[in-house]
């Protein structure tokens, strides 16, 4: 089934060819048919149906016009005869093509297949990997281009212009335009919205309301998820006995995911905000604002999507490099793309925050939480494109390509297709935070467990805790990673759980939870944020962690690329094997590098300027 936007029937043609000329049972969807309508287009559906030679049904998705019609199309599509697509190639063109198809068809595609993959072949600098490997296929493609180019083709562009050739005799056959009067009230908009001074400012203001909203409206929300856990680590563990059996389930299993869970709000919050920027149509006008300072660095203007998809996870970001066409510019924002902040890191921003930046307003106005946060935000968009301007001016040097972005029209957001969008990344979240992080907690639990430590009996149960703690494996890891992290003012508790956190960067709030026995088992139980403000230095008696602390230790985050994920998706995305092992360690090596160099810098100015105390 292809899903074309009736608003813009040309650009979408062209996919749809493609995919026709498979000669495959196809239906078409013409979406946003009323939108059409509305301005000035006029669709003859039946005409466009005779020149494609498939089903073609109007639709208006977000009120569910035609859409049983659609399903029917679908389900009969098996039994309609194949499309014959015939594009204007000229019988010159055609013999050219003719020991190409050949050969393509030898490999195994059928007749329509062969014709579209070599037409498409000729366009590309190589074969597809896995034609390079079809014995002569290679040297017919070259073979082909200099057949097509004696023609008097560029052997580059024919599949191009054939295909806009085609495309171009069936919108007048099937689609008249009434040009509106003035400028519509979409250009309007976009005057402000676009232009080189408000523009940017709008988008700023926007994405500073966004941030702020996220700790104004979750706190309410987070506090009842914190009291729920509370009550349920009570209940649990006064019905069982004192043990480790207790401690299994109290302080592994629910204090490892609740520590994760209390964060669900802000990150529904955050997902469904950038919804409705992205359903409005303002995304695409964001990317295109962006697309001058991304040249300036030396990425193409289609790396604006790929960066913003990374604020969401960096791995479809990352996956969503393949529409750049360029090696070098795809490899670039593979590279600079993880340093975006995505949803991972919000649990440890909005912990810190919470525990050590005050609820004050900044200029009467905002609080200095959200600012905080979007700070943050900030300085890992803004690394990434002085890394990608590193990146472009010596490994990775090239040409760069302006964006050609198609603007949606302006609309009003759905409230289904919003919570349906929202409730579909916190699954994600919530999939995640009942595997990986599951485990990870337990296992944390373990470490932090055995071996049993000998305790005097005169300790106090905080001291007993303590000691039990650096006795056990879990201290032991801390205390050799303590020296790498000691000079960025972080002690071996914060170090053990950087480390575990390359798993998934919100484990890090769950190991933190772990180190200090927050499981809500029982009613004295305090939040992690409390326990993190009340934790005292063993030296000096004073507060083991600071703002400055909490500060550095977000600022390293921003930076570092803990996440198994990320690395793993690189390694796949930039060529497998050596190849890509070789990028993936780059990558990770330089991100490291960095926030431990960002971190420390940021401790010596901040003791410089009093701030540590």
């Amino acid at each position: 089934m292809i899903i074309a936007d009736a608003l813009h029937l040309e650009r979408n043609l062209f996919l749809a060819s493609q995919v026709i000329g498979l000669g495959l049972p196809t239906v078409m969807a013409l979406n946003q048919f009323d939108a059409a309508e509305a301005a000035g287009i006029s669709i003859d559906v039946p005409a466009l149906i005779a020149a494609l030679g498939i089903a073609v049904i109007p639709t208006v998705a977000t009120r569910g016009d035609g859409l049983d019609a659609l399903r029917r199309a679908v389900e009969q599509a098996p039994g309609f005869p194949p499309a014959d697509l015939r594009l204007p190639l000229g019988e010159p063109i055609e013999a050219a093509l003719a020991p190409l198809v050949a050969r393509l068809e030898a490999s195994g595609l059928d007749a329509p297949a062969a014709q579209m993959q070599a037409l498409r072949l000729l366009a590309v600098p190589s074969p597809e990997p896995h034609l390079r490997v079809v014995p002569g296929v290679p040297e017919a493609v070259e073979a082909t281009r200099a057949a097509v180019a004696a023609a008097g083709r560029d052997p580059y562009r024919l599949e191009a212009e054939t295909r806009y050739a085609w495309i171009d005799e069936v919108v007048r056959g099937a689609v008249a335009r009434q040009r509106p009067a003035g400028r519509t009230a979409s250009d309007r908009v976009d005057a402000v919205l676009l232009h080189r001074v408000w523009g940017p400012l709008v988008f700023l203001v926007l994405l500073g309301l966004v941030f702020q909203a996220v700790f104004t409206w979750a706190t309410p929300l987070m506090d009842g998820i914190e009291a729920i856990v509370t009550a349920v680590g009570s209940w649990v563990g006064s019905a069982m006995p004192a043990g480790l059996l207790r401690g299994l389930v109290v302080e592994g299993i629910i204090g490892g995911a609740a520590s994760v869970l209390v964060f669900l709000p802000q990150i529904a919050i955050l997902f469904l905000l950038l919804g409705i920027l992205e359903d409005t149509g303002y995304m695409a006008r964001a990317a295109l604002l962006m697309d001058r300072l991304m040249r300036a660095v030396g990425l193409p203007g289609r790396s604006v999507i790929p960066l913003i998809s990374g604020y969401a996870c960096a791995v479809p970001g990352i996956m969503s490099t393949r529409t750049i066409a360029d090696p070098h510019d795809r490899l670039a924002t593979v590279m600079v793309l993880p340093l975006t902040s995505c949803s991972a890191r919000l649990p440890v921003y909005t912990l810190l925050i919470g525990a050590f930046v005050p609820a004050t307003l900044v200029g009467g106005v905002l609080d200095l939480r959200g600012v905080t946060l979007f700070s943050m935000y900030a300085l890992g968009t803004v690394m990434a494109l002085v890394m990608a301007w590193v990146f472009r001016r010596t490994l990775l040097k090239g040409p760069v390509r302006p964006l050609i972005l198609e603007l949606p029209p302006y609309r009003l957001p759905q409230l289904k297709g919003l919570l349906l969008s929202a409730w579909h990344r916190v699954r994600l979240f919530l999939r995640r935070a009942g595997t990986v992080i599951l485990a990870l907690s337990v296992v944390l639990w373990a470490l932090a467990t055995w071996p049993r430590t000998a305790v005097p009996p005169e300790l106090g149960p905080a001291a007993a805790a303590e000691a039990q703690l650096e006795g056990s494996a879990l201290g032991h890891v801390g205390k050799a990673i303590e020296p790498m992290v000691r000079p960025l003012g972080f002690d071996w508790k914060i170090g053990v759980s950087i480390a575990a956190s390359f798993a998934a960067r919100e484990v890090f709030v769950t190991t933190m939870g772990t180190i200090y026995g927050v499981a809500a088992s029982d009613a004295e139980s305090v939040s992690l944020r409390d326990a993190l403000r009340a934790a005292r230095h063993p030296t000096t008696g004073g507060p083991a962690y600071t703002t400055l602390t909490a500060v550095g230790l977000m600022v390293f985050y921003v930076f570092a690329l803990m996440c198994m994920s990320t690395v793993a998706i690189t390694m796949r995305e930039t060529g497998g094997g050596a190849v890509g092992a070789k990028w993936a360690a780059i990558q990770f090596s330089y991100m490291l590098a960095l926030a431990w160099v960002a971190a420390y810098v940021v401790r010596q100015a901040g003791l410089a300027n009093g701030w540590g105390l």
